[in-house]
C-alpha cells in the first residue's frame, strides 16, 4: 500500500480534516493518507509574512512526521503533498526528501495547462502577486492568463459553502469570459470539493487543486530523488529537535 504524507502548513485542524477527507477520496483505498498540521504559524495563510513562516512550518511538520510519536520513526512516505495553494517550502522539501514532493499549486498548474491557457480563482486578495511569482518560478507564467481573487479567505469560504459556491461560480465565469481561458483553477485547501459543486455553472473545466495535487503526488517521478534518506545539509540552531535530528552535527 502506498503512503502519502500531506502537510498542512496552516495551523487549522479544520483544514487538515478537510484535506484528509478529500485527499483520501481522490487517492483511493489503496493509498494510506496521513495529514499533519503545522505546529506554529497562521491558522490560514493569507499574506507574505504568514507565507514565509509557513515554509519553515512545513519543514518542521515534515521532520516531526518522519520522527513519529515518541521519536519512534514512522514508515517513510512514498510521496509528500504540501496542502496549501502556494506550496510554501516546496523547493526546500524537495531538496531534503527522498520521496517526491509536490504542492497544490504546482500540480494544479500542470493539470490546467493540459487544457491550454488558464486562470486562477482563489480566496484572499493578497494571493495575487504571490501566485504570480510562484507561477514564474515554476515556468508557468506564459500559460497563466490571470488571477482572480475574491475578498474572503479560503477559511472564510469553507465556513459558508453555500455562499462560497455562488461567489466562486461567478468568479470562475468572469475569469473564463474576460480572459478567454480554456480552464480555471479553483485554488486552496479550504476550497476542496467546491470545483465539482460549481462545474455545471462554469463553461470551462474547473480544476480542484486538492484533487490535482493528490493525483500528481502519486505518479511515478520522472527523475530519481537527489537523496536516499531524508535530511538537511546545514546544522540548525534554535529549531525543533526533529529538524536538528535530520541535520549534520555542528562542528566544535
Amino acid at each position: 500500500m502506498k503512503r502519502l504524507l500531506v502537510i498542512n502548513p496552516n495551523t487549522s485542524e479544520r483544514v487538515s480534516a478537510l484535506l484528509q477527507t478529500h485527499v483520501q477520496a481522490a487517492a483511493g483505498s489503496h493509498v494510506q493518507v496521513r495529514t499533519v498540521t503545522a505546529r506554529f504559524g497562521a491558522p490560514y495563510i493569507a499574506d507574505e509574512a504568514s507565507y514565509a513562516v509557513a515554509a519553515h512550518a512545513a519543514l518542521d511538520a515534515w521532520a516531526a512526521a518522519l520522527a513519529g510519536p515518541d521519536q519512534a520513526p514512522d514508515p517513510a512516505p512514498d510521496a509528500v503533498l504540501i496542502g496549501c495553494f502556494g506550496d510554501p517550502g516546496l523547493m526546500a522539501l524537495r531538496e531534503s526528501s527522498p520521496a517526491p514532493v509536490t504542492g497544490l499549486a504546482e500540480a494544479a498548474f500542470i493539470e490546467a495547462a493540459r487544457h491550454g491557457r488558464y486562470a486562477i480563482v482563489t480566496g484572499g486578495e493578497r494571493w495575487g502577486p504571490m501566485l504570480q511569482r510562484l507561477a514564474q518560478a515554476l515556468g508557468q507564467a506564459q500559460q497563466l492568463a490571470g488571477i482572480h481573487t475574491v475578498v474572503p479567505t479560503g477559511a472564510q469560504l469553507a465556513a459558508d459553502p453555500a455562499a462560497a459556491h455562488r461567489l466562486l461560480a461567478q468568479a470562475c465565469r468572469d475569469a473564463a469570459h474576460q480572459l478567454g481561458v480554456q480552464a480555471v483553477i479553483l485554488g486552496g485547501a479550504g476550497l476542496a470539493g467546491m470545483a465539482a459543486a460549481i462545474q455545471s455553472d462554469v463553461p470551462v473545466p474547473v480544476i480542484d487543486s486538492v484533487t490535482a495535487g493528490t493525483h500528481w503526488a502519486l505518479r511515478t517521478p520522472p527523475l530519481p530523488p537527489a537523496r536516499s534518506t531524508p535530511g538537511f545539509d546545514i546544522a540548525w540552531q534554535g529549531l525543533s529537535p526533529e529538524m536538528r535530528a535530520l541535520a549534520p552535527t555542528p562542528a566544535d
